[in-house]
C-alpha cells in the first residue's frame, strides 16, 4: 500500500488562498492529472467543496467528520483516518494520494511513503501552508525542472521523494 502526498507550494510553503490555488500553472495541473489518473485521491471537505465536482478518472474520497456531508454520486465519504487506510489496504493496486488540504496532510504525516511536490520559486498571498514534514526521512528519487512559457509564468519544478525505510 502506498500513501502519497501531492501538492504544489510556493517558496514559503504556501499552498492555498481562500480555498483555491494562489497561482495559475497549467503545467502543474497537467502533472497532477497524469499522476493521479486511475488512482485514489483523498481530500478534505474544504478541498472537495473548492473543486466543485469530483475529479474524473479517479476514485474520489472525501474525509470529513460530518457523517452526512453531501457528496456527488460515486464519491466515497469516509469519516476517519483508519477508514481511509482500510480502503487503501483493500485496493493495493492503486496509489492512495492525499491531495489536501493542510489538515488532511497533517493527519496522514506518519503514514505517507511518497511525496509529489511542485516547487514554485515565487511568493504569493494566501492563508494555507503545507504542514512541516520530516524531510530527513525522505530521499529525492525524481526531479524535473519546469519550462517557463507564456502559460507557465513562474519558475517551477516537479520532485518525487520516497520514504527512506521503504
Amino acid at each position: 500500500m502506498t500513501i502519497a502526498f501531492m501538492w504544489a507550494e510556493a517558496r514559503d510553503h504556501l499552498i492555498g488562498a481562500n480555498g483555491h490555488l494562489p497561482w495559475h500553472l497549467p503545467a502543474d495541473l497537467q502533472h497532477f492529472k497524469q499522476t493521479t489518473l486511475n488512482q485514489i485521491v483523498v481530500m478534505g471537505r474544504k478541498t472537495y467543496a473548492g473543486m466543485g465536482k469530483p475529479l474524473p478518472g479517479r476514485t474520489n474520497i472525501v474525509l470529513s467528520q460530518q457523517v452526512d456531508y453531501p457528496v456527488a454520486p460515486g464519491v466515497i465519504l469516509l469519516n476517519n483516518v483508519a477508514a481511509v487506510l482500510d480502503y487503501a489496504s483493500a485496493h493495493p493496486q492503486q496509489e492512495t494520494i492525499i491531495i489536501g488540504g493542510a489538515q488532511i496532510f497533517a493527519l496522514f504525516k506518519e503514514y505517507v511513503t511518497r511525496l509529489y511536490v511542485t516547487e514554485i520559486d515565487a511568493t504569493f498571498s494566501g492563508d494555507t501552508y503545507m504542514p512541516a514534514l520530516d524531510w530527513s526521512a525522505f530521499k529525492r528519487v525524481a526531479f524535473q525542472a519546469g519550462e517557463i512559457d507564456t502559460k507557465n509564468k513562474y519558475p517551477y519544478s516537479f520532485a518525487t521523494y520516497q520514504r527512506r525505510d521503504e
